[in-house]
């Protein structure tokens, strides 16, 4: 059996996890689990890493890796709660939502392409008349999906923070009530940007990478209005039952992996990450001040 078909019969089985119920842990196997709509993609993105890790934890009793899929947030934390998850990469704002709802534990920070703290950028077309965040008061807002830290939590939370009234819409062409501030879902950066640029939504929200990174054509015509703090950008979490000495060689295989050129295509393909850093204290108080504006989006609007 070739190895590319190895790859798609393991990427079927993770894909087929997302609707089948999962076995008990078993010891020696340390499963990593990503929270995904495209499973056999995220798994070729996971699987080196996974290897490279468990292949340096044997003195804790660690011989073999898998992956498991999740189709959404309440079933990862489901898995880690009934410990069929050891291990869960994510971006901060879902890590403080696992951390809350199922006891997981933020164990790194994650430098994703050189950048381990990012913000939000909420922009406009410059010729909208939207100069604050209050001007979007009876306008439409574009967010990416319902688990995004910097195009939907942190968004979200800013406009709650300064109770401004909230109100999903149907598609790009319904309106917000005079008052209230619209938002709906694109699915992705580049439809956010796409959307405000074309006047389908009065404005968007994404990173500050995401904003560097708009097409030029876009940048002529669009402009940021408002930004909000930096936050870690993704974290590696445990659960929190996770036997202490696995947890513990985990994080330094981890810690040291940008150190082993071993490791460097596995970091790589691990949505680009370039290191994994220690949490100090102002990353604690950003990550607590994170987990409680994702508790309020969580009773405001789901």
């Amino acid at each position: 059996m070739s190895r590319r078909l190895r790859q798609l019969l393991a990427a079927l089985a993770a894909s087929l996890a997302l609707c089948v119920p999962v076995a008990a842990a078993e010891p020696g196997v340390l499963v990593l689990g990503r929270i995904s709509d495209d499973p056999a993609a995220h798994y070729d993105q996971l699987k080196p890493m996974l290897d490279y890790v468990v292949e340096r934890m044997a003195d804790v009793g660690i011989r073999e890796g898998r992956i498991l899929m999740a189709r959404d947030a309440r079933q990862m934390e489901s898995y880690l709660r009934r410990g069929r998850v050891d291990w869960v990469t994510e971006t901060s704002a879902g890590a403080m939502a696992l951390e809350a709802r199922a006891g997981a534990n933020a164990m790194l920070l994650t430098e994703r392409g050189g950048v381990g703290a990012y913000h939000t950028v909420f922009f406009a077309r410059r010729d909208s008349g939207i100069e604050s965040l209050g001007d979007l008061h009876g306008r439409s807002l574009a967010f990416q999906n319902p688990s995004s830290t910097s195009a939907y939590y942190v968004p979200a939370m800013e406009m709650i923070a300064l109770d401004m009234p909230m109100e999903i819409l149907l598609s790009p062409f319904d309106r917000a009530a005079e008052g209230s501030v619209g938002y709906l879902f694109a699915r992705s950066e580049f439809n956010i940007s796409s959307w405000v640029h074309k006047g389908l939504v009065d404005a968007g929200a994404f990173s500050n990478v995401d904003f560097q990174n708009m097409p030029e054509s876009y940048r002529r015509d669009l402009v940021g209005f408002h930004a909000s703090v930096d936050y870690p950008r993704a974290l590696e979490v445990v659960r929190g039952d996770l036997d202490p000495a696995v947890a513990g060689r985990l994080r330094d295989v981890l810690a040291n992996a940008a150190n082993d050129p071993a490791a460097s295509e596995a970091l790589q393909r691990f949505f680009g990450t370039t290191r994994f850093l220690p949490i100090d204290a102002g990353t604690r108080r950003s990550l607590d001040a994170l987990r409680a504006g994702v508790a309020r989006v969580a009773e405001v609007l789901e």
